[in-house]
């Protein structure tokens, strides 16, 4: 007896599931965000790795002891971001940030301190750092600071960021008082709306069309800023302006 005439062979193939879609990228990224962790203390190095690497889309790329090796690594590595102890042995961060932002531009540096204070953290801009923070505040912000320097935007610890935004807009000792004894403000009405519109983006022709005034007036706005405010670099302002809500992020 004949066998019965069989269909066309199966493919073993197509009886198997359609193969799942690939994981899903990080959110907004496409590869992991490589961050090398610096700090003096084994303890606190292995507390910050842990909390990293608990989170998709970052991978802890190493780890210094001291500012020399901080560089070394930077140099060898290209890290994204350099999570940097503000008192380093070796090397002190501000050396350590300025010889980062020059042997690689593309790694951000963000530092994290016990101290509570303001001129540190205009220091540490000042030498191209884009954050400071409290490692008192690491639990509760660290996450959210490593997100906003991801996208380039300056973060400070809230503490920080209050106090200076209030010195900003109240003014410094050195900025005089006013009729009433309260502290004169540094920058006057117009020298603030130059500030937000540049650090919205806007370029010096674009902000002197919104203003209705010449090139050459914005441009002089902007020097008396940079010397009111003594900073190295009109950026310094703009990232201050950021984190201090007079625009935003």
């Amino acid at each position: 007896m004949k066998d019965k005439a069989k269909g066309p062979a199966e493919n073993p193939e197509s009886s198997r599931p359609e193969s799942p879609l690939p994981p899903a990228l990080p959110s907004r990224y496409s590869r992991p965000y490589r961050v090398l962790v610096a700090d003096d203390h084994p303890v606190v190095r292995r507390g910050l790795r842990a909390m990293l690497e608990s989170q998709r889309g970052i991978e802890v790329c190493g780890e210094a002891s001291d500012g020399l090796a901080a560089v070394d690594l930077v140099k060898k590595g290209k890290p994204d971001l350099l999570l940097l102890d503000l008192t380093m042995p070796e090397m002190n961060s501000l050396e350590v940030t300025t010889a980062v932002r020059e042997c690689s531009p593309e790694t951000e540096v963000l530092i994290l301190s016990m101290h509570f204070s303001e001129e540190l953290a205009r220091e540490v801009l000042r030498c191209g750092a884009l954050g400071y923070m409290l490692k008192s505040d690491a639990d509760a912000e660290l996450l959210e600071a490593i997100d906003r320097v991801r996208r380039h935007q300056p973060f400070f610890t809230s503490k920080l960021a209050s106090a200076m935004a209030q010195n900003f807009m109240d003014g410094t000792p050195e900025a005089g008082v006013d009729e009433k004894g309260k502290p004169a403000s540094p920058l006057t009405d117009r020298e603030v709306q130059v500030v937000q519109l540049l650090a919205e983006g806007k370029s010096n022709k674009e902000v002197a069309g919104t203003l209705g005034v010449s090139t050459r007036t914005v441009e002089s706005h902007r020097n008396h800023v940079m010397h009111k405010m003594n900073f190295g670099s009109f950026s310094e302002l703009i990232r201050f302006a950021v984190r201090s809500s007079l625009v935003a992020p």
